[in-house]
């Protein structure tokens, strides 16, 4: 049995690290781009799945809270977009980084976006028929109908043809996004992530 001892997860090392991306996170959140309907695609998980990959799935959900917080100071939703952001970010982030932290693999990794973007897209559908969908109707005095014809998709006459046929699939391609991007670039940094400056 091994005596190596893991790092805390606190330490002023790790602590750096987390806000570091945490703001890299903050920054990439801003910039969104206009895919289909009212969804847009960031790249503000990346930051997140590359600390929970260094670091551990617990730093990595921090790194996705302070993410959250530090973008509710910009919401224009009352924070209720950070709320499913946030639950959506989770459902990717912790079953991508457990997968790999069992055996650090290129393999695993992979494994583990796969599953994580799976079960993003099913949070999605929970998010939006629970948090999102009910935000917006009260918040715009809209009912379903008011909805979709604002989402402005065509054959989409349904609240569960939008989650099943837009809201999913969306996520879907949301979270391979994040995971090429991801694979792409987590091993030329790694070095950085994990070297500690003297």
């Amino acid at each position: 049995m091994s005596t190596q001892r893991t790092p805390k997860i606190f330490s002023t090392f790790n602590l750096t690290r987390m806000a570091i991306l945490a703001a890299l996170a903050s920054i990439l959140f801003l910039l969104e781009i206009p895919v289909v309907a009212f969804y847009k695609l960031d790249l503000s998980n990346i930051p997140v799945l590359m600390g929970a990959f260094s670091m551990g799935t617990v730093p990595g959900l921090i790194i996705l809270g302070l993410k959250s917080l530090i973008g509710l100071t910009h919401s224009s939703s009352a924070g209720v977009g950070e709320l499913a952001d946030f639950l959506m970010g989770a459902a990717l982030i912790i079953p991508a980084s457990l997968m790999y932290h069992r055996q650090k693999t290129r393999k695993n990794a992979i494994l583990g976006m796969i599953v994580g973007t799976l079960c993003m897209a099913a949070v999605s559908i929970l998010a939006n028929k629970f948090i999102m969908l009910p935000f917006y109707m009260g918040a715009y005095h809209m009912d379903m109908a008011g909805i979709l014809k604002y989402a402005n998709v065509v054959g989409i006459d349904s609240e569960w043809k939008l989650l099943l046929l837009i809201t999913a699939p969306f996520n879907l391609l949301k979270g391979i996004v994040l995971s090429v991007v991801t694979a792409l670039i987590y091993k030329p940094l790694s070095p950085i992530l994990h070297a500690k400056v003297r």
